[in-house]
């Protein structure tokens, strides 16, 4: 029997409440078709007393659940177990299912989606989503597999929870700059306004300190028209500013009943808080998170917006340094790129734009000296080809550089540590081996990291990031809180925990490092032991553990999928 399931709390509760129930079965928020021009507002049907409707889940009848709670530790921190939703099915299927307004307010009204009226969806086929059709995290699977871990789907439902005309929405945007932004809150605006004729839309400027230090300003179709032609964002961006309290008091002090957060991870962890704090006080809200970060490192999600725009620009830094390197004799050209954790901008522009000779990023250590070190690759590349191109991602290296410049670690607003120019550092270090060999050479440095971040999104990203403001717009008026991204190449709705509890990372254990390899002729500067440690991290991180004394095999893998579920 399928069932939604909250996870209990570890420490054991007195007789009584056991009795009452630790698991709450959730009624699926979808519906059947309905005619056309069905238009009177339906109330939910009034629950059935706890004892009906409860599946009863307890450490006895459900062994597996705290092998669950250990196999998704880093996915579910204890004070965050309780809003995990998971829906087990037929042969190891599991729905990692997202938060929505009836698991606090089970009898709210529902209403008509307005999209069966519309003009522009008059000759689609289907209008709205299926209530049981779901997005799998993984897809190369064998012909014994479980079926796995699963996303709600995104896309219009067929009821929804809000009224037009009651609807009061907010936008902002944190962090970091990033192509695309406008484009988002441009799509947000006219999506809202167009699709579902919601006519009180605000934007939250600087941030999430403008909740409670700035005025809310209204936006319209029309005052947002030409932005997804200017890059940085309309709205002003800030780091840090979170307060909880301050911004859901400002959200219930100006009835907003729908909230639109774009931002990156540590952003998607305010939207978070922001969701438990809304829910605990009982407000029919909506939160929809919408990722951003050009490092392409948000978990499960396919890419995240402004990626694919960040590559091709870079190719005009990394085609200026092949120029000034081979303008030169022994001429090097070093190209620093975005990338603090994950060097996914320094993998993808290198492979694409193959006149790269090394690339360096956070998730492969490198040396310098000695053999097969860095210098060695370097001296020898030039006296093959007289010139190189090195590319490198902006975490890289930073342990060497903190040897060499010891310095005490500062973080910014967001909590992220400052990291030290490895750029710079990399450059002074190279001249140095080339003068003490007596080499002669010339190196030119270029960095275009706010060039990148600051431009316009091109084509593929406008589009990207259209499909991702019209998905969060209808999950949150069908009254799910969520991050959305793509999964495997289907938009889906994310639990806000999923996308914050770890970073996506270059796997250099993947076939995608070796081709870089393969292209740039680069060492992979790796001991033997580093290699070995890379693997042993990949296989534990895709082995479901097997906890003693759990129940039969299809429960104990399909529960402990969870842990494993990054990409």
């Amino acid at each position: 029997m399928a069932s939604h399931i909250i996870l209990p709390k570890e420490e054991e509760e007195p007789e009584q409440e056991q009795e009452a129930g630790q698991g709450v079965a959730v009624a699926d928020h979808g519906s059947p078709q309905e005619p056309r021009g069905y238009r009177h507002m339906e109330t939910a049907p009034k629950p059935l007393p706890f004892s009906a409707t409860c599946v009863r889940i307890s450490r006895d009848s459900y062994p597996n659940l705290r092998a669950l709670r250990n196999a998704s530790a880093v996915s579910l921190p204890d004070d965050d177990d309780a809003f995990a939703k998971l829906d087990e099915g037929d042969y190891g299927y599991v729905l990692d299912d997202v938060q929505h307004l009836t698991d606090y307010l089970p009898e709210l009204p529902t209403f008509p989606n307005p999209l069966q009226d519309h003009p522009a969806y008059s000759t689609v086929k289907q209008y709205f989503v299926n209530a049981d059709d779901t997005v799998p995290e993984k897809v190369v699977v064998q012909k014994d597999s479980l079926r796995g871990v699963h996303f709600r789907r995104a896309g219009p439902r067929q009821r929804v929870y809000f009224e037009p005309e009651d609807v009061k929405a907010c936008i902002v945007t944190c962090g970091g700059l990033c192509p695309g932004l406008n484009t988002v809150i441009r799509e947000l605006v006219c999506g809202l306004s167009h699709m579902y004729n919601v006519n009180d839309i605000f934007a939250i400027q600087n941030g999430y300190k403008g909740f409670y230090s700035s005025n809310y300003l209204p936006m319209t179709p029309k005052s947002v028209n030409d932005i997804h032609k200017r890059g940085g964002t309309v709205l002003g961006s800030s780091r840090g500013g979170h307060d909880t309290n301050k911004i859901v008091d400002n959200i219930q002090d100006r009835g907003i009943n729908q909230v639109y957060i774009i931002g990156g991870d540590g952003t998607q962890k305010g939207a978070y808080e922001i969701f438990k704090e809304i829910r605990r006080r009982g407000l029919k809200v909506a939160v929809a998170g919408i990722p951003k970060t050009i490092d392409n490192d948000i978990a499960v999600i396919d890419k995240s917006f402004g990626f694919d725009t960040a590559v091709e620009e870079a190719q005009r830094a990394i085609d200026a340094a092949h120029v000034e390197a081979s303008s030169a004799e022994n001429g090097i050209g070093l190209v620093k790129l975005m990338g603090r954790y994950s060097g996914f901008i320094a993998m993808y522009a290198t492979l694409a734009s193959r006149d790269v000779d090394c690339c360096l990023i956070p998730e492969s250590p490198f040396y310098l000296e000695g053999k097969g070190g860095l210098f060695e690759y370097i001296e020898r590349r030039l006296k093959e080809n007289n010139h190189m191109v090195i590319v490198v991602a902006e975490g890289a290296g930073q342990d060497l550089i903190a040897k060499s410049i010891p310095v005490a670690d500062q973080l910014d607003a967001s909590g992220n540590k400052l990291l030290l120019d490895v750029g710079l550092w990399l450059t002074h270090k190279i001249k140095d081996y080339c003068k003490s060999k007596k080499m002669e050479m010339t190196i030119k440095y270029i960095d275009p990291t706010y060039m990148i971040r600051a431009i316009p999104s091109n084509a593929s990203d406008n589009v990207y990031c259209t499909l991702l403001a019209h998905s969060a717009i209808h999950g949150a008026m069908a009254g799910y809180s969520f991050t959305v991204g793509m999964v495997n190449g289907r938009h889906a709705y994310i639990p806000f925990h999923r996308v914050t509890s770890t970073r996506n990372k270059v796997k250099i254990t993947d076939r995608m490092w070796a081709r870089l390899l393969s292209s740039t002729n680069q060492p992979s500067f790796l001991s033997e032991e580093d290699i070995n440690e890379a693997r042993e991290a990949d296989r534990l991180a895709n082995r479901p553990p097997v906890p003693a004394g759990t129940g039969e095999h299809t429960k104990k893998h399909s529960t402990s999928l969870l842990a494993n579920g990054e990409k």
